[in-house]
């Protein structure tokens, strides 16, 4: 992490997390550089182009399907829309303060971790690694089905081709990422904001709940950790899409365009999901291009399943590369990206082939019941070290090994003191049981790796 990071197009380095960056807006080439930390002399950009790299990724039907559990838990639309937008929130308010970090430091944000974490970051960049990959299945299902009913083509096909595409933007990297995102926010949001005026059209969408009781309490608490869950997910990305921004880029900047573009997006599509009810709680395409009718909106609405596969996947390829060089995996940025795409495949084949909507709810709570304690410890440890400095190189920060210990033994204990509030169909633990369903997981994790950590760090600098 330490090498010196190449400034031209054309230069080539040995060292595997060094390599060739974007220079300038615009700048398509292929990004080889990894998780050196990017010079001063190759930042450019504005806080601005935050709104859509957040927005685009949002904007698909694993977003859109998320929003129907609400009506499956029996919540009906407003208090599934409030406990959505909670959760949603929540989320995206930790995502814009990591993502302020980047322009700090010029680094991503598992390699910042390692601040906090020392030498054990690998264990963490090993989960987000495998997170990457299980949210590549997730949303690539759904884009793989969509194309293969556009196409009339074999279903593994139609992956194969949403996973070759998007591993390919992966590749390229950070700034064809930017640029993609922008114009994808475009083109998306005309194609979702049809896809919402048909839904409106002759369908009753304020609906009253079907829950009452203890049973209405668990089923609100388990939408917001649904929601928070979807949007918490991309903590351990923040600073990946903003590490090329110039360290004097305004701080509040990056948070509010970060935030919008994030919460914005989550809340409009999660909330057509609500609105939608029953009629694509089958989490389909086909449940999709029925509400859009056939034609040219019917091939519109597959195709706008397909895209926004793509613009979530793509960034999900990124940072999974990012996460196995931080690991300690000494290849190069592109292919590991490739590699993450790859593996994806077999997921969703795994995920096609059962419950899908018991899946779906399983994996994606549990793939990111670990967040929350990354988030607690990495953010105690930041502000320690940030305390009156504008700009801060992690690459020359000392972890003693005491620090990164007592960080992992934090995050370690945060989780297991977590499983006894778990609900999915993965694992329903006693506690989550006792309250009707009700899943407080995530936020148990948090107070526990919060308390321990906060704790050490306080008694130690004491």
């Amino acid at each position: 992490m330490t090498a010196d990071a190449t400034r031209t197009g054309s230069a080539v380095t040995s060292d595997p997390y060094a390599g060739r960056m974007p220079t300038h807006a615009g700048d398509l080439a292929v990004e080889t550089h990894g998780i050196a930390p990017i010079p001063p002399e190759n930042r450019y950009g504005t806080a601005r182009r935050l709104f859509t790299v957040w927005f685009a990724p949002q904007v698909n039907m694993t977003v859109l399907f998320t929003g129907t559990l609400a009506f499956t838990l029996g919540l009906g639309f407003w208090l599934g829309l409030l406990a959505m937008t909670i959760g949603t929130v929540l989320g995206c308010l930790v995502v814009a303060y990591l993502s302020t970090w980047g322009p700090r430091t010029g680094m991503a944000q598992l390699p910042n971790a390692r601040m906090a974490f020392g030498s054990t970051v690998a264990v963490v960049a090993v989960i987000q690694w495998l997170s990457a990959i299980a949210w590549d299945g997730l949303v690539g299902l759904f884009g793989g089905e969509a194309l293969a009913a556009l196409l009339d083509v074999p279903f593994w096909l139609a992956v194969m081709i949403v996973l070759v595409t998007q591993g390919a933007v992966g590749i390229f990297g950070y700034e064809v990422i930017h640029r993609m995102q922008a114009v994808m926010t475009v083109i998306l949001t005309i194609t979702f904001t049809v896809f919402a005026i048909r839904l409106l059209g002759g369908h009753e969408v304020i609906t009253a709940p079907t829950e009452t009781g203890p049973g209405l309490a668990a089923a609100f608490v388990m939408e917001v950790t649904i929601a928070l869950s979807a949007s918490i997910s991309w903590a351990s990305y923040a600073s990946d899409y903003s590490r090329y921004l110039p360290a004097r880029t305004s701080r509040a900047a990056v948070f509010g365009y970060t935030f919008a573009g994030l919460a914005s997006a989550y809340i409009a599509v999660q909330a057509i999901g609500i609105a939608a009810g029953g009629m694509v709680a089958d989490q389909s395409a086909e449940g999709v291009r029925s509400v859009m009718g056939g034609g040219v909106l019917g091939v519109m609405a597959l195709l706008a399943i397909v895209f926004g596969a793509v613009a979530a996947n793509a960034m999900n390829d990124y940072s999974g590369s990012l996460a196995m060089q931080t690991a300690g995996v000494k290849v190069r940025r592109p292919l590991s990206a490739a590699l993450v795409a790859v593996i994806a495949f077999g997921l969703i084949m795994w995920l096609n082939a059962g419950n899908l909507t018991e899946r779906f709810q399983g994996v994606l709570l549990f793939i990111s019941y670990w967040v929350p304690a990354f988030v607690a410890i990495v953010i105690i440890d930041w502000r320690w070290r940030s305390a009156g400095r504008d700009v801060i190189d992690p690459a020359v920060e000392i972890t003693p090994r005491a620090d990164a210990a007592a960080a992992m033994v934090s995050f370690a204990v945060a989780f297991g003191a977590a499983v006894p509030f778990m609900h999915t169909n993965l694992i329903t633990g006693p506690v989550a049981a006792w309250l009707h369903g009700a899943d407080l997981a995530y936020f148990v994790n948090f107070v526990v790796a919060a308390a321990l950590y906060g704790g050490y760090r306080r008694v130690t600098r004491s």
